[in-house]
């Protein structure tokens, strides 16, 4: 998914994110079987903004939000934690993103609710809530990628 390039209204809000050196760290980290985090978080990340945009709601926030909301270092299936990975992670993430940006009360509440669902505390703004969504639709997306392409390559027996 490379459209997310030529849209310059995005690039402008994520472009000095992406280009940082601890978020291109995220390309070398498996995230979901098949994809990396970095891809992950521009999935998240452009679709969220889209949707956000489409209906007149915060975009930049949306889009910043959605961009760091993974920004941790670990793989999450070897770490043990006293507390679950959904309620780690997104605390870990909002710590880092504050070292390379300065964020909105919406885009850490966007990064540090956005495994609702996992975890009791609901987002407090609708950006928060897109991200949260578009996060679990990527999520199911990228972990079922070897479905996706079979069903799409099957065989069709047709009888007459």
């Amino acid at each position: 998914m490379t459209v997310y390039k030529n849209d310059k209204e995005f690039m402008h809000y994520v472009g000095g994110l992406l280009d940082s050196p601890k978020v291109q760290k995220l390309g070398k980290i498996t995230h979901h079987y098949h994809s990396t985090r970095l891809e992950h978080s521009i999935n998240v990340s452009y679709t969220s903004y889209k949707i956000a945009k489409k209906f007149g709601w915060d975009a930049r926030a949306t889009a910043r939000g959605g961009l760091l909301h993974d920004l941790f270092f670990y793989d999450w299936r070897d770490t043990k934690f006293t507390r679950s990975h959904a309620w780690t992670h997104p605390r870990i993430a909002v710590r880092n993103a504050r070292k390379l940006t300065k964020l909105s009360k919406v885009e850490e509440d966007i990064i540090v609710k956005h495994m609702f669902g996992a975890t009791l505390a609901p987002p407090r703004y609708k950006e928060a809530w897109i991200v949260t969504c578009v996060d679990k639709y990527w999520a199911v997306r990228e972990a079922t990628l070897p479905l996706q392409h079979r069903w799409k390559n099957r065989k069709i027996l047709r009888f007459t």
